[in-house]
């Protein structure tokens, strides 16, 4: 423990959670509504599907303004100013009128929600150090793996019973909770800790960060990983669906257990009594999984099989990732805010080009 924690950890576990979450929902969560959306704006696929690349572009850059903001000037007010963004541009998404001011807005949305993603990591950083920071940030990362996962199901049940605005409702409320729980958060960088230099100064800081050839090389294993859990997510509807005629009931089982599989691999982390095991076990099996798993899918196997090894990848990528990232954040702890806006810039940008 560095500094004396005035937060509980039950409290410190749900708003890092959520805010650990937030990045994916902000981005999947309204996806089932794509056609109702270009339908409402009178519009083609390929603007609305801009909406989507414009959040995700706005998820990953804006990781890379407020990470070093969040180490000069602490994690509560950037925390609060991008939250705060957040629910604007999410009110303004719902009273859009003409797709270009959507999508534009959607952009804001992006840059605000990476505050939570980005502040997220580094105040588990600022609170937590050795076996405690793996444990707590096994948790954070079991979170952040199912969120994209979760966050298409839960918008395909809500398309259900509203339309694309009552989507946007829940961001908005989702969003307000969160700013609620944040005015309750402490400072978790005390001032003696934070970057006294300039702020173009302070973003100086991502060289000395991409200088780091061990942190390089962890942020690459973590971006990787997540390219593969993103080519999960993007191919498997047709998988599942087009190729073996799995029912949409049936493909939602298949991703939930999945998406515990990734949970799982992210809490057995703990249990290998060093990151640096788990993580070279998790690259190893990831590597021989993915090439296990093509065999199977080019030769036709069935699709109990398919299914069985898509539960072993993703197993683990649930090891890869929570032990890719707190070893790189371990090696950066006094330009945490940097060190972990490199690691969501590269992230997302991974799970974007996938």
């Amino acid at each position: 423990m560095k500094i004396h924690r005035r937060n509980s950890r039950t409290f410190l576990l749900i708003i890092l959670g959520m805010l650990s979450a937030f990045g994916p929902f902000m981005t999947d969560l309204y996806l089932p509504a794509f056609p109702e959306l270009m339908e409402y704006f009178g519009t083609t696929t390929s603007l609305i599907q801009l909406s989507l690349t414009f959040g995700v572009i706005g998820l990953a850059a804006g990781q890379l303004v407020i990470g070093p903001l969040s180490d000069k000037y602490g994690r509560r007010r950037p925390l609060i100013l991008s939250l705060t963004v957040f629910v604007v541009s999410t009110l303004i998404c719902l009273l859009c009128r003409d797709v270009i001011t959507f999508i534009c807005f959607r952009l804001l949305q992006g840059i605000a929600a990476a505050g939570g993603v980005v502040i997220s990591r580094s105040i588990a950083v600022d609170l937590y150090e050795g076996k405690e920071f793996t444990r707590f940030f096994a948790m954070l990362s079991a979170v952040q793996g199912l969120a994209p996962i979760v966050a298409p199901i839960a918008g395909g049940l809500l398309l259900g019973i509203t339309d694309w605005r009552g989507i946007f409702a829940v961001l908005l409320l989702i969003g307000v909770a969160i700013l609620a729980a944040a005015f309750r958060f402490r400072e978790s960088l005390p001032e003696e800790r934070r970057q006294t230099r300039s702020v173009l100064a302070t973003f100086a800081n991502f060289r000395s960060v991409l200088g780091n050839k061990h942190f390089v090389c962890y942020m690459l294993i973590q971006s990787f990983a997540m390219g593969v859990l993103f080519a999960y997510i993007s191919s498997s509807p047709f998988i599942f669906q087009t190729e073996y005629g799995l029912t949409p009931v049936m493909y939602s089982v298949c991703f939930a257990f999945n998406g515990l599989a990734i949970m799982t691999g992210n809490l057995i982390v703990p249990r290998f009594g060093s990151e640096e095991r788990a993580l070279g076990i998790g690259a190893c099996c990831l590597l021989i999984a993915s090439l296990v798993l093509a065999v199977c899918l080019m030769g036709g196997w069935s699709v109990v099989a398919i299914e069985i090894g898509f539960l072993v990848l993703l197993f683990c990528v649930g090891m890869v990732l929570p032990t890719s990232t707190s070893l790189a954040l371990a090696l950066e702890r006094k330009n945490s805010g940097n060190a972990s806006a490199m690691l969501g810039f590269f992230q997302f940008t991974f799970a974007g080009l996938v």
